[in-house]
């Protein structure tokens, strides 16, 4: 008889509770992005830096820098602490970073402040955001259900409130520092408290029993040793193309209406809303798509939606073939990060490492792809440029089948499970 221990048969309280709190961490995350984004003229301001938009660029660089450094080590953090004490102290270091961004700018006028501050909300955004993306591939697959893309739209909820919340305090004058600090007690707050309704699991590096510590060389090569995955590897091209995607789209999609298809600046701020709104719609609506259709079909469809879109908002026309093209591009990259994050992490060792592997592919998309646009455009013109995401979205679609569940991950869901006892 096998002596392997049956999973633990939670409560549907309990699960949901457990749901709600990565719900939670995940709107978290994006208040964090937001609440800066939303203040950088007045943090411009407060340092003096006047309206030369190189300065602002460096110190967002630091950030980068930070993130890139978070996502790299999240992975040896996490086993070694575990999501508890992972994601808390993650989110506090983002705190401590807010209180420094805003006592910077506003109290110390210090850039060499404003910069620490920053990398610390790089560095503790960095690491929170595999961790979360970890625990909630291990609910999802607890529940059945594809939870991921409500997650990633969750994240974007939190960036409308921290935006918002951001906007209201410029439009009162209230003082950058007020602001971010107030953020910052309340991330830490909601932090602490939303953990306490996540169960501690050993698979994840919980201490829920005794256990040998592992050396850290062992953990190291453990932790590169995925990157020798070919299917990680695979999972990793669907999300580079989806990533490059959205991130170029948030950056270039109102320049390009406004330079390649001659509209107004108001114009093209209003199809970039239709994009973001896009792209949530089909992140709410994605889990039941996902479940009836599979991630594998999930991923061919709406990278050729993006693929189509892509070639109507080139190509042009009148406005009403831009905008529809924008609403395909947006549900075309709507998918990819989400179910790229679940299949790294379902049904395998280690799936600390595997996301990180995957989040620091998608990041770097992120990062990147905005820039090589850029200097793109500038050589053969922007909606030229644009013709890179379509490429790499024909190898997402390529990739697809990556992304299938794996078979432990199936047999792992309450679907093929036998019905727990009452």
């Amino acid at each position: 008889m096998s002596q392997t221990t049956p999973p633990p048969t939670r409560s549907r309280r309990e699960l949901t509770a457990w749901r709600n709190a990565v719900f939670v961490i995940f709107i978290l995350s994006g208040m964090t992005i937001a609440t800066w984004v939303a203040r950088i003229p007045g943090v411009r301001d407060g340092l003096g830096f006047g309206k030369d938009p190189s300065a602002i660029g460096l110190l967002i660089l630091g950030m980068s820098i930070g993130a890139i450094v978070g996502l790299s080590i999240s992975s040896l953090v996490l086993v070694r602490f575990g999501p508890h004490k992972g994601m808390v102290a993650a989110l506090l270091i983002v705190s401590v970073g807010l209180v420094l961004l805003g006592v910077g700018t506003s109290v110390a006028h210090s850039v060499p402040v404003v910069a620490i501050g920053l990398v610390m909300v790089g560095f503790g955004n960095g690491m929170c955001d595999v961790m979360m993306n970890v625990e909630g591939t291990a609910v999802e697959r607890e529940i059945g259900k594809t939870l991921m893309p409500l997650m990633h739209a969750c994240f974007s909820l939190g960036t409308v409130i921290g935006a918002g919340i951001g906007a209201a305090c410029a439009a009162l004058n209230i003082d950058v520092s007020w602001n971010l600090i107030a953020i910052a007690i309340l991330i830490a707050v909601v932090a602490i408290i939303a953990v306490r309704y996540i169960p501690r699991e050993a698979d994840l590096g919980d201490e829920v029993e005794a256990k040998p510590k592992v050396p850290f060389g062992e953990r190291m090569r453990d932790s590169l040793a995925v990157w020798a995955d070919w299917r990680l590897i695979a999972i990793g091209v669907v999300m580079l193309g989806m990533a490059f995607g959205e991130g170029s789209a948030n950056d270039w999609i109102s320049l390009a209406v406004v330079d390649g298809h001659g509209q107004s600046n108001s114009t093209g701020a209003i199809v970039f809303g239709f994009f973001v709104a896009a792209m949530t719609i089909g992140r709410v609506l994605g889990g039941p798509l996902v479940d009836r259709i599979g991630r594998v079909s999930a991923i061919r469809i709406t990278a050729g939606l993006g693929a189509a879109g892509l070639l109507l908002f080139i190509l042009g026309g009148p406005l009403w073939l831009v905008v529809i093209g924008t609403v395909l591009w947006g549900f075309g990259v709507s998918l990819g990060f989400p179910l790229g994050m679940s299949a790294a992490a379902d049904g395998t060792a280690n799936p600390a490492a595997r996301v990180s592997a995957v989040a620091i592919i998608g990041y770097c998309a992120f990062l990147v792809g905005p820039p090589v646009i850029g200097f793109l455009g500038k050589e053969f013109g922007l909606l030229n440029a644009l013709y890179l995401i379509l490429v790499l979205l024909v190898a997402s679609f390529l990739a697809a089948p990556s992304v299938r569940e794996s078979r432990r991950a199936r047999a792992a869901t309450p679907e093929h499970s036998p019905e727990p006892a009452a």
